[in-house]
């Protein structure tokens, strides 16, 4: 036994040197090889080493940006948004309620859990933003307030600056606002820039490369409009519930998608069932502000007018027109022809607070809360020049300029008295104005007789009168 011992340590004191011997002697490897080597080097350096420091450096620039934002900011940002995203992510989905939707959609469907959770984080991914406060209140907010002067005459025509002034600090702040235009989320982004970050609730259209990593950064969250799975619809609902109850600024759009018709639609009930539905009293009170837009010309009036005559939602313009009118903007720029689309006019109505008005419902509080939000947002619509004009020369054709003046002035009188939201020129520059832009466009003729349709006017000036048609309930909608 002790002569086996002693042959095995000499066994093992013979071989450790021949292997350090080895061990200093040249190899010779491809140059592909080594290239990858030194590459899986650098990145184990910099992953153990460099991107921590890196990542804290901008982390501690980030939150002295974040510190000096809340103090001039009416609605400091709330730590839900700045949550990371990944952090978010795995918050939703291992929610109570996501995890209770995800056993049900296995079961439904007759497919493992591991199967339904892949999908619900999906979703998860789909919906939650990447809020970045530096994207948000340097180029988002330049940019948007560039684009609202460049292309509007931008006005406030209605704020109740004491009533919001006397708003609960603690609550949840939603903008409730009709969907005119994709100028819409530029515009109040850019007027309520002063008060918080708005998250916005987005539809399909912006899930488009590179155009969603900034809708992201913007901290817009993505929607399906005609989602019917209930997996998707309960992630969703949960995500939007968990924002509201961290206090997040938010915007929705309850008529779902943009008016083809240019009139105010009825609500969808989706997102505010979410909120409604969640409240419990005692929870932080959430607060509905409505908010009215309307414009002189919308950008997409074509598409949407053509959509409506097809019987479906597919307004998407091809790229090639897309490209031309850009072209064609930029050339009226260069030359100076442009001179603004007219004037973009947004109006706040009175704000609804969720736990008092509850207090006087008597049946579905969702319902009832959609119901009486449209009614608000309806009243705080803007009357402006084209939007008027258009429905009185459609009520009386043939009007002379003359005579298309006097029933502006008398019209506008009588809206006055009503304490409606009204252009904040004269009659006169306001009449002079309009007919140069609608002529321009194609759609007015000045003849001996009057003022004359033309068949593309017949199509486009409905659109514009019924946004103010509701202003208006003695004559029906054009």
């Amino acid at each position: 036994m002790p002569r086996c011992s002693i042959g095995r340590l000499a066994i093992v004191v013979i071989v450790i040197p021949c292997h350090v011997w080895t061990m200093t002697q040249p190899v010779t490897l491809p140059l592909w090889a080594f290239w990858l080597i030194l590459i899986f080097a650098a990145v184990t350096f910099a992953s153990h080493f460099l991107f921590p420091s890196v990542r804290w450096f901008f982390r501690k620039r980030a939150e002295r940006v974040i510190a000096r934002l809340n103090e001039r900011l009416a609605r400091p940002i709330e730590p839900f948004k700045l949550a990371r995203r990944h952090d978010m992510i795995q918050r939703l989905i291992y929610d109570p309620e996501v995890t209770a939707a995800i056993v049900e959609h296995a079961t439904e469907h007759n497919v493992p859990e591991n199967v339904a959770f892949e999908k619900a984080q999906k979703y998860a991914r789909e919906i939650v933003p990447s809020f970045s406060a530096t994207a948000y209140f340097s180029f988002g907010m330049r940019l948007a307030r560039w684009l609202s002067n460049s292309l509007y005459r931008v006005r406030i025509a209605t704020f109740p600056r004491q009533e919001l002034a006397s708003l609960d600090p603690n609550a949840t702040i939603i903008f409730v606002m009709n969907h005119r235009s994709n100028m819409d989320y530029v515009l109040v982004t850019y007027l309520v820039s002063r008060a918080g970050a708005l998250s916005y609730a987005v539809g399909e259209w912006a899930r488009v490369w590179p155009l969603s990593g900034l809708i992201r950064a913007l901290g817009a969250y993505f929607i399906r409009r005609r989602s019917g799975g209930n997996l998707y619809r309960r992630v969703l609902a949960r995500y939007v519930q968990m924002a509201t109850d961290g206090g997040v600024t938010q915007a929705i759009f309850p008529e779902g998608g943009l008016s083809l018709t240019g009139e105010v639609r009825e609500p969808k009930l989706g997102l505010l069932s979410y909120i409604v539905g969640n409240y419990r009293p005692g929870d932080r009170d959430v607060i509905f502000i409505p908010v009215g837009l309307n414009y002189d010309r919308t950008i997409e009036d074509q598409f949407l007018i053509r959509a409506y005559k097809r019987g479906n939602r597919r307004f998407r313009p091809p790229n090639r027109a897309i490209v031309s009118g850009v072209a064609s903007h930029l050339w009226q720029r260069v030359t100076g022809r442009f001179d603004t689309f007219g004037t973009a006019s947004v109006g706040f109505g009175q704000p609804l607070e969720l736990s008092l008005f509850l207090d006087t419902v008597t049946g579905d509080p969702t319902k009832a809360v959609a119901t009486e939000l449209m009614d608000r947002v309806r009243q705080v619509v803007p009357v402006l020049a084209t939007p008027l004009i258009a429905r009185l020369l459609l009520e009386t054709p043939g009007l002379s300029r003359d005579n298309l003046l006097d029933r502006t002035r008398a019209c506008l009188s009588a809206l006055e008295e009503q304490d409606m939201p009204l252009p904040q020129r004269s009659p006169d520059v306001l009449v002079d104005d309009t007919l140069t832009r609608l002529i321009g466009r194609g759609l007015l003729r000045e003849t001996d007789q009057g003022l004359e349709i033309t068949p593309t006017g017949a199509e486009v000036l409905p659109y514009y009168a019924n946004s103010i048609a509701h202003h208006f309930p003695e004559l029906p909608s054009t």
